[in-house]
């Protein structure tokens, strides 16, 4: 299989590195993939870069020139539940945008790009594999919509006002929702894991330098544990 394992940031790609070796560095339009082979399959991996417009063009500049079979997506995220604590693994079953508010512009709800789907189901047999692989080892997860969005969540009011338009949703970030979308589009499966670093409030950035860290070695593990099972 031809896998694309995007993380937004190189502290998070650096876990990677000590289990994938003899890279070859390829460009994509103005993204850089490092391209190994690991047990028969070949990884792209690359940065999604930060945010939501970074994220969509890094990975279509990938899916343009290369036929992908599965989009993996790691990184971090803040929790919009009490009972979602740090270092807890989220793996995403949808996205929706917190930031995009368009019910006047037609039959439209929060959270929806007009013409788009109201959320990014990532349901496919690939995910559900996934899932079976992770309940056969005993591992801990959760499972929740994630909410995408332009800001870095760092207040309780922020919070507040995010859960008051997606009561259900259990994390907040700033890539998955633009990387869901494009996967839509290209029609190919994506797995997304979030682990927790932070709690989305006022404690936020000092919690995410601390632990975004610890949170990019424990998705990494799982993935790298499933690349090479």
């Amino acid at each position: 299989m031809k896998i694309a394992l995007i993380v937004p940031m190189p502290e998070e790609a650096e876990f990677y590195y000590q289990h994938f070796h003899d890279r070859e560095v390829k460009m994509f339009g103005c993204t850089k993939f490092e391209h190994f082979s690991v047990n028969e399959n070949e990884i792209y991996l690359g940065l999604s870069g930060i945010g939501k417009v970074n994220a969509a063009m890094n990975l279509s500049n990938l899916l343009a020139n290369v036929d992908i079979d599965l989009i993996i997506m790691t990184g971090s995220a803040g929790s919009l539940k009490p009972e979602i604590k740090k270092k807890d693994v989220i793996v995403v079953n949808s996205f929706a945008y917190h930031d995009a508010h368009n019910a006047a512009a037609g039959d439209y709800v929060e959270g929806q790009i007009p013409r788009e789907p109201a959320r990014f189901d990532l349901q496919s047999t690939e995910r559900t594999q996934f899932i079976d692989f992770l309940k056969a080892r005993g591992l801990n997860f959760k499972e929740g919509l994630v909410v995408t969005g332009d800001s870095f969540i760092a207040s309780e009011a922020a919070k507040t006002a995010i859960k008051a338009n997606f009561p259900e949703a259990v994390g907040v970030e700033m890539e998955g929702a633009s990387f869901a979308q494009v996967a839509y589009h290209f029609n190919k499966p994506l797995i997304a894991l979030r682990a927790i670093s932070d709690n989305g409030d006022e404690d936020a950035n000092e919690s995410f330098e601390e632990f975004v860290k610890e949170a990019g070695q424990k998705a990494a593990d799982l993935i790298i544990s499933y690349l090479k099972r």
